[in-house]
């Protein structure tokens, strides 16, 4: 019988029909805790869970399609799904219009042509979007739409929205670091980070794929929102736009996209593959494939998914050396453990030629930071093309766990090292103003639950806040 896994989710507003805020928690095996809340008393029938999952599922996962006569159908009947859940919270207000950023360029270049324009124009639109110049513009209003012609320019602001996020605050770290708060169409916020690096040609924007997270890893701090929403491709396209647009003349090209933000990636598939195709279009933003780095906790058929038909790198979040630890810091585990997770990494990148898979470790004192779990390491990653990111604990608001010292981390990264490893310390940016790895997002008031901690770990962990 195949062992379930935390997974927790909120029920948001779908379309106009108002649904009680409300979160499931699926207890497992090695968690004694009920939920924090359920939904209030209704007098309607409350759908399942499964149905809920299924609804999502299916609403998130359909492509659009790129023939010319069908986007003009979508266009003529009122350009938009009145799905929430497909087109990510938009207000009903704006259901006739249609993202641009949504779109690939061959399913923009087929709109513009079923609306009467030649494709030269749906070309100059696209760079106009998304150029990758010094004189790149990334527009945002249709009067930064120079040179379009006309008439098409007066059809896209009937008929078009070039923005589906929007700036709430930028916080500046100490180190440089920014941290951008963007407020979505149905008012949820997400957050998107810009590391500078600019004396080593490195600056990244981080950006996020969904508005909290069904994980419930226990070490992060999104975790603790449990999931809001999918993302949709145009926000998540949009955070690495603004990021260019804000920053460039900041601090330097920025070349680098992790899809570390908030949310686990890959549960969002469908639209993180198609922002990242967005993302290293050769006419338009035209960031470097093997730059772009997506991150998962482990869904096994989706990571395969994803090594098979995207040409982006893929980070795999590994954290443990025993499926006892896994299960408890990250419950995904019982469901895909890491003999599963590494076998299918093994097998999948024999077909892959030059490639490797990026693992991070976060390192939590006194739960995975022994001698002995670096030797496992070394052990498990064997006949995998890898490299490896030690990466500091950064502690938030109710977490129990301490970092592991620097001196710990020293050794730790040797015994790698001495074992064959490639592998690299990466220090915390933007700590100070809960910028930093594993720190996004504003739980609220109604928590994902913290997990039963395993009785021989207990000593290493802080007093319960």
């Amino acid at each position: 019988m195949e062992m379930s896994y935390c997974i927790w989710m909120r029920r948001v507003k779908m379309a106009t029909t108002t649904t009680t805020t409300a979160a499931v928690f699926r207890p497992t095996a090695a968690s004694s805790i009920s939920p924090l809340f359920t939904p209030p008393p209704s007098s309607k029938p409350k759908p399942s869970l499964l149905s809920y999952i299924f609804h999502r599922r299916n609403s998130t996962s359909t492509p659009l399609q790129c023939s010319p006569s069908s986007i003009s159908r979508t266009l003529n009947h009122r350009c938009s799904s009145s799905s929430g859940a497909e087109d990510g919270g938009i207000d009903p207000k704006d259901s006739q219009m249609i993202i641009l950023k949504g779109m690939r360029y061959e399913e923009l270049e087929n709109w513009v042509i079923s609306k009467g324009y030649r494709p030269a124009q749906a070309l100059m639109l696209w760079k106009l979007l998304y150029g990758n110049n010094s004189n790149s513009i990334w527009a945002h209003s249709f009067d930064e739409l120079e040179g379009l012609n006309k008439d098409l320019t007066t059809m896209l602001s009937k008929c078009a929205k070039l923005k589906a996020i929007k700036v709430k605050d930028i916080i500046t770290a100490s180190d440089g670091t920014r941290k951008i708060l963007f407020t979505l169409d149905d008012g949820l916020v997400i957050e998107t980070v810009i590391i500078p690096n600019g004396d080593r040609g490195r600056n990244t924007v981080c950006v996020s794929s969904q508005v909290g997270c069904a994980m419930n890893c226990q070490f992060c701090f999104t975790g603790r929102m449990g999931l809001r929403r999918n993302l949709t491709a145009a926000e998540i396209v949009e955070q690495a736009v603004f990021a260019r647009r804000l920053f460039t003349s900041e601090v330097g090209a920025i070349r680098n996209v992790v899809f570390m933000g908030m949310g686990e990636p890959l549960q969002n598939i469908e639209n993180v593959m198609k922002a990242a195709d967005i993302m290293v279009d050769e006419q338009g933003l035209h960031f470097s494939p093997n730059k772009v780095t997506v991150s998962t906790s482990g869904l096994v058929p989706q990571m395969k998914r994803f090594l098979r038909e995207s040409k982006c790198a893929l980070a795999v979040s590994l954290n443990a050396t025993t499926d006892e630890v896994r299960n408890w810091i990250m419950p995904i585990n019982r469901k895909y453990n890491l003999s599963l997770l590494l076998e299918t990494l093994r097998e999948e990148l024999r077909l892959k030629h030059k490639y490797k898979v990026l693992f991070e470790y976060v390192m939590l004192a006194g739960v995975n930071d022994s001698i002995d779990d670096a030797k496992r390491i070394v052990d498990l990653v064997e006949g995998i093309p890898c490299k490896i990111n030690l990466i500091t604990f950064n502690p938030h608001s109710g977490s129990q766990f301490r970092p592991t010292t620097d001196e710990k981390m020293v050794e730790f990264r040797n015994t790698l090292a001495e074992g064959g490893c490639r592998v690299f310390m990466r220090p915390s940016r933007g700590d100070d103003q809960m910028a930093a790895c594993g720190q996004l997002g504003n739980p609220g008031e109604f928590q994902a639950p913290l997990l039963k901690v395993p009785p021989r770990f207990q000593p290493a962990l802080e007093p319960s806040v």
